[in-house]
């Protein structure tokens, strides 16, 4: 009895482990495993700790610099005594030191540090949620070029099942001598194209689950799959968000135009560290000294103890250092004017990044619209060819047209199925890019 709960509970998380591996995904969860498990997200997430780590240092270089020394000699022959005098002696001497450094003015240049770390950081994180988005976006097409590919097999499956049923009454019509044999072969030829047709789009399929599979990094998808979802339904009179309006507002939320924006201030702060070097620097210095010897022995010949040795041996120093630049053969005067130079590359790099963005939204306004047009050109087309298509078959049944008409109807019947899939696949995706660019979420 024991053994048999034992089998019996195994089988049982077997099939629960199955259940759970087969369980469908749905886009938002292939997105957060994305965002969890890719390699480019994690590596931007390692130079966004890199920065914050810059940040941190910049604001402890405001602090003082404390270090202490500690040394030990051994000394053999003449060496000096406590009354000043030299006398053959072996000895041991112990010595420690403290010194700090506090920095009072140097030109701005830390706080300008700081400012500069800090926009640094905020663009590594910008570069980070860009990372984010750009996964974000091409899981979306992945996903939806599955749904796309999935609606090609089935049009493939209908439209060879469509001629399985017409070969049956073919079958029949030439038997009753209705029909030539040589329709029936035309058909049956036909077939073993839609055969092969249907291979084919189960291969783009597998192909396009094989594009999800790599930009999730799942190591084992044997038994992966989406979930299809209830798109939105594609509509005549839909509106589109104009494409000036989403750049206008994609332009003051996306990342990677506050990524760049970020940069600028950076480099700014860069020159005014440079032109903080023109600037003399303050510092406040302290230092301790104390030091014992194993030899030492006051004028009575007696060894002096180590308690008194710490309080006669010890000094100390306060004291302040002006630097003052008078003459760096140039350097710091072309460290400012290439600084500036920097600067100025930036401000076209931003320019470009906006507009780079501007057209990446007008292309998804421009192929949006296309898509829409080419659906509701499609859509017609399908209702008139799926007519078209019954007419021929009923006529192809009593012997009106031959075999070849009725292939030619049915295969544009397929045709303008897969054109509707696509045009339709198309706008969805374009709809949901100027969505995003807009700053709303993503999803079906």
């Amino acid at each position: 009895m024991k053994h048999l709960f034992q089998i019996v509970a195994l089988i049982t998380l077997i099939f629960s482990g199955t259940a759970k591996a087969q369980q469908n995904w749905d886009l938002q969860q292939c997105i957060d495993y994305a965002l969890e498990n890719n390699i480019q997200i994690q590596q931007q997430s390692i130079n966004t700790d890199y920065y914050q780590n810059e940040l941190q240092q910049a604001k402890n270089n405001r602090l003082p610099s404390l270090s202490g020394s500690l040394s030990n000699s051994f000394n053999f022959g003449r060496s000096l005594q406590y009354d000043n005098t030299y006398a053959n002696y072996n000895s041991n001497q112990t010595g420690a030191s403290l010194s700090a450094n506090v920095p009072l003015w140097n030109g701005f240049k830390l706080q300008n540090s700081i400012d500069k770390a800090d926009l640094d950081l905020r663009a590594s994180l910008a570069d980070l949620q860009k990372a984010k988005d750009d996964i974000k976006l091409y899981i979306a097409a992945a996903y939806l070029e599955i749904l796309f590919a999935e609606e090609l097999v089935q049009v493939a499956e209908d439209q060879l099942e469509v001629t399985k049923l017409q070969i049956d009454r073919t079958q029949k019509l030439v038997d009753a001598g209705s029909l030539a044999k040589g329709s029936l072969l035309e058909i049956e030829a036909q077939q073993a194209n839609e055969e092969l047709n249907l291979v084919n789009q189960q291969n783009s399929l597998q192909l396009a689950y094989l594009n999800l599979y790599q930009l999730l990094e799942i190591a084992s998808p044997d038994q992966f799959k989406i979930e299809k979802p209830v798109l939105p339904v594609v509509k005549a009179n839909g509106s589109l968000l104009n494409s000036m309006d989403v750049f206008r507002n994609a332009v003051k939320i996306r990342p990677e135009v506050k990524s760049a924006e970020y940069r600028l201030g950076s480099l700014k702060e860069q020159v005014a560290i440079a032109k903080g070097s023109l600037y003399p620097s303050l510092t406040f210095g302290a230092d301790y000294y104390n030091s014992y010897n194993n030899k030492y022995k006051d004028f009575n010949g007696d060894e002096i103890s180590l308690n008194d040795q710490l309080k006669n041996n010890e000094r100390y120093g306060l004291g302040v250092n002006l630097s003052i630049p008078i003459f760096s053969k140039g350097q710091v005067r072309t460290q400012v004017k290439n600084a500036e130079l920097q600067v100025l590359n930036q401000e076209y790099e931003l320019q470009s990044t906006k507009n780079t963005l501007r057209k990446d939204i007008e292309q998804a306004y421009t192929n949006a619209l296309a898509a829409l047009k080419k659906y509701m050109a499609s859509n017609k087309a399908v209702e008139s060819t799926q007519e078209a298509f019954r007419y021929t078959e009923e006529k192809f049944n009593v012997g009106m047209v031959n075999s070849v008409e009725y292939n030619q109807s049915k295969n544009n019947l397929a045709k303008a199925k897969s054109d509707l899939a696509q045009s339709k696949y198309e706008y969805i995706f374009r709809t949901k890019i100027l969505d995003f660019y807009n700053g709303n979420p993503l999803n079906l």
